[in-house]
Order: structure tokens, then sequence, then C-alpha cells
């Protein structure tokens, strides 16, 4: 994510950026922020965007909501998918409409990709050719990242041979439009990264602390109504592809209700899966943003809440 620097003459409009892992304390603090700063909470996490996924993504509360204005949370069917593209165009008009306001946007979640297509921009990739779609994602995952190594052999370096997503998506590319993904990426526009003044913040707190956290979550989800919420959304008869149905917790809960699995198995799956998910989040905002974001490495409690509200006012 490129943004630009900041000096104290700066008369771009102000965005504030809270990201991190899930668990990590993202949304007290957001609200926390919009309360001190006049703002508007945006949400920048890929499932907390699905009306359907109140409980299981962690949304926060119409009680933890009251009085600051959210947007982009729970406005999108569980029928649809919702694209990295689609959500920063959402974004991009409630941080303008912010602007528009008095108030500060205060973009907050775990996707980074979805704040990296709202920062950059993104790539004009014409469409795929549903028949090269369709054979390259029937590939093992093996054979997809060889073929890869002869059509494009710089993206076959970069990606780890068992990532099916990003090896099928960049073979794809190559073969459907003859120009590898990298090439795509050069011409990237729709980006506002440019035109704000970003104060951004990332939360990487203690990993025992987090995992911690993680694990008394995915309880508290069970406790608070999300098998509920996993029934109700089986009943749909929805695609088991779309991302609703792949979120965690969703296909834990449904082999436990269809008697496959028992619940300490369930349980403890989700766990697992809550864990692993918060582990590639801490990495990807580990390495990933630019270096002079500032990072917070505590763990995260009212007091320190406090203090980065003071920080991020500055």
């Amino acid at each position: 994510m490129d943004t630009p620097e900041t000096d104290k003459g700066e008369s771009r409009p102000r965005v504030a950026l809270i990201a991190g892992p899930t668990a990590s304390g993202k949304s007290a603090l957001a609200i926390a922020l919009a309360r001190a700063m006049n703002g508007i909470v945006i949400n920048a996490d890929a499932s907390q965007v699905y009306a359907d996924l109140q409980i299981l993504s962690a949304r926060p509360s119409e009680e933890e909501m009251i009085g600051v204005p959210h947007r982009l949370f729970g406005h999108i069917d569980g029928a649809e998918a919702c694209t990295a593209a689609r959500w920063a165009d959402e974004a991009r008009a409630e941080v303008d409409r912010a602007h528009e306001e008095g108030r500060l946007p205060i973009l907050v979640g775990g996707t980074g990709l979805y704040l990296r297509t709202l920062l950059d921009g993104i790539a004009p990739v014409p469409d795929i050719d549903p028949a090269v779609r369709a054979a390259i994602r029937a590939m093992p995952v093996a054979d997809a990242h060889a073929a890869l190594s002869h059509e494009d052999p710089e993206a076959a370096a970069r990606l780890a041979p068992a990532d099916t997503t990003r090896v099928a998506r960049a073979l794809e590319v190559v073969r459907s439009t003859g120009k590898p993904l990298r090439e795509w990426q050069k011409q990237k526009s729709g980006g506002l990264g440019h035109r704000i003044s970003l104060s951004p913040l990332i939360l990487l707190p203690p990993r025992d602390w987090l995992i911690a956290r993680c694990d008394l979550r995915f309880e508290q989800m069970i406790e608070n109504g999300a098998v509920a919420e996993v029934e109700t959304l089986l009943a749909r008869t929805l695609s088991p592809d779309l991302p609703v149905m792949r979120a965690i917790g969703v296909p834990e809960m449904a082999a436990w209700l269809a008697g496959e699995i028992d619940r300490d198995t369930m349980v403890e799956r989700g766990r697992i899966a809550t864990r692993q998910y918060a582990k590639r989040q801490y990495t990807w905002f580990s390495r990933q943003p630019p270096a002079d974001w500032h990072r917070e490495t505590r763990q995260i409690d009212d007091e320190i809440i406090n203090k980065l509200v003071i920080k991020l006012q500055q």
C-alpha cells in the first residue's frame, strides 16, 4: 500500500485507519475515536459486510454503535459475493460523504485486500474467459503452479505453490488476457491514497493474548446465538462457494448440526480456524503496510485505547 507522506501544512482531508487481526480491539478503538473526533466508522472487514453474519463476523452490536454512525456493516445479502472492487467503490463514497458532512472517516477492519484496493486502486483486468477460468479452477494447485512457472515465471516465483486462489488467479489472467497480472497491476487506478491525509494505526498485540481472545470470542459467539444464525443461513440453501458459507464457524457448525461431528469437535475446529485466520492477518499486517505506519504492540485495554485516541487526534 502506497500512501503519501504528510506534513504540518497538510491540506488534504484526513482519514483515520485502524487495522489488524481479528479480536485485536479495533472496533472498541474506532468507536472511542469516533466519539472523540465527530467520526463515522466505515467497515473494512470482508465478513462484516454481510447481513447474515452479525454474530459470526463479530459485528459491533446496536448498543456499541449507539451515538456513532456506522457504514458498510451488514448491508449486503449473503446470496451475493462482495468483491474488493465493489467495497472500495462504496467505501470511497462513504469517505467523501463523511468529509462533506464535516466528520472524520474512520476505516476499521482486517481485510488487507480491501484496504489496498481503496488506497492504491485496482488493476483494469478484463473479464476472464469463463472457459479458461473453469479449466484452471478444475486443476490441482500443483499442476496450476507448474503451468504458471512456464507462462508467468515471475508470478510463480512470488506465490506459494499451495496458494490455490492466487495461483489460479495469476494463471487465468495470463491465459485469458495474454499479459501477466503484474503488468495489469502497474495500471492501477481509482485509489484515494493520493488525495487524503492518512492517519494509520495497526494493532498487533501480544500473540498469546490475541489467541486467548480468539478462543474466548468463538465460545461467546456460540452463547450469543451463532448456532441459530447458521441454521437460518443453511435454510437458505445458498451455494457452498459463497463467502458467507465459507465464513469461519459456518462449516464447523453446519457439520455439527448435520450430526457429522460432536459439539466439542465443532468448538475446537472453530477455535483453530479463528486462530489460523488471526495468525494470517497478523503476518500480513506485520509485513505488508508501509514501515512508517505505527504498529501498536501492547495489549489493548481501556487505558491503551485512551492513549491511542490521543495519538490519532494529533
